[in-house]
C-alpha cells in the first residue's frame, strides 16, 4: 500500500490523506445519527410521561442530562410553556433551525473531498505523463518498459482519486438525506410538543 503511494508521488499522498479524513467524517457522522436516534426514542417516552404529569422541572432536568437536537427543542418549549401556543411554536421552530448546523457538521468538507479527489487524480496522471514523455523525448525509445512503467505509475492517481470519490459521494448523499429526514422529524416534534404543553389545558 505505502509502496503504491510512494510511486504515485505527492498527489497520491494527498489523495490518501483525504481518504482517511473522509473515512473519519463518515464514521463520526454515522455514529452521531445512530446515537441521537436511539437516545431520542428513549428520552421522548420519559418526557411525555413527565409532561403529562406537569412535572416541568423534572422534564427540564431530563433534557439537560440528555443533550440532543430533540431534547434541546423540548427544553426551549418547556421554558416558554406559559406563552401563547403560537409563540411556543415559533420559538421552538427557531430552535430547530439552530440545530441544523450541528447535524451538517463536516458534511461540506466531505462533499468537497468527493468532488476534488477525481480532479487530483487526473492532475497526477497529467503531470506523470508529462514527466514520462519528457524522459522519452530526452532519451528516446531505447527501453519501452521504462515509458510503460512511468505511464502506469501516473495512472495510479486517477484510479486512487476515483476509488476515494465514489464512496465519498455515496455517503455524502446518504448523510445529507439523513439530515433532511432529521429536520422533518424535528418539525413534526414541534407540533407534538405544543400539544403536550398546551393540549391538556385547552380541553
Amino acid at each position: 500500500m505505502f509502496e503504491l503511494v510512494g510511486q504515485g508521488g505527492p498527489i497520491l499522498v494527498l489523495i490518501f490523506a483525504l481518504s482517511i479524513v473522509a473515512a473519519g467524517i463518515i464514521i463520526e457522522r454515522l455514529l452521531y445519527f445512530r446515537k441521537i436516534r436511539t437516545d431520542e426514542e428513549q428520552v421522548l417516552r420519559r418526557l411525555k410521561s413527565t409532561l403529562e404529569k406537569r412535572h416541568y422541572e423534572e422534564a427540564l432536568s431530563i433534557c439537560e442530562s440528555n443533550p440532543a437536537p430533540i431534547t434541546n427543542l423540548m427544553k426551549v418549549g418547556i421554558e416558554h410553556r406559559d406563552y401563547p401556543e403560537q409563540t411556543i411554536k415559533a420559538t421552538v421552530t427557531d430552535a430547530a433551525s439552530m440545530e441544523v448546523p450541528s447535524m451538517e457538521r463536516h458534511l461540506s468538507f466531505l462533499g468537497t473531498i468527493a468532488h476534488i479527489t477525481p480532479l487530483l487524480g487526473l492532475l497526477g496522471t497529467v503531470t506523470g505523463n508529462i514527466e514520462a514523455f519528457g524522459v522519452l523525448g530526452e532519451f528516446g525509445t531505447g527501453d519501452p518498459a521504462v515509458l510503460a512503467g512511468g505511464i502506469s505509475e501516473a495512472l495510479l492517481t486517477t484510479a486512487a482519486g476515483i476509488t476515494v470519490s465514489i464512496p465519498a459521494v455515496i455517503f455524502y448523499n446518504y448523510l445529507v438525506s439523513k439530515v433532511n429526514h432529521s429536520i422533518i422529524r424535528l418539525e413534526n416534534r414541534v407540533t407534538e410538543l405544543v400539544m403536550l404543553l398546551k393540549g391538556p389545558e385547552e380541553v
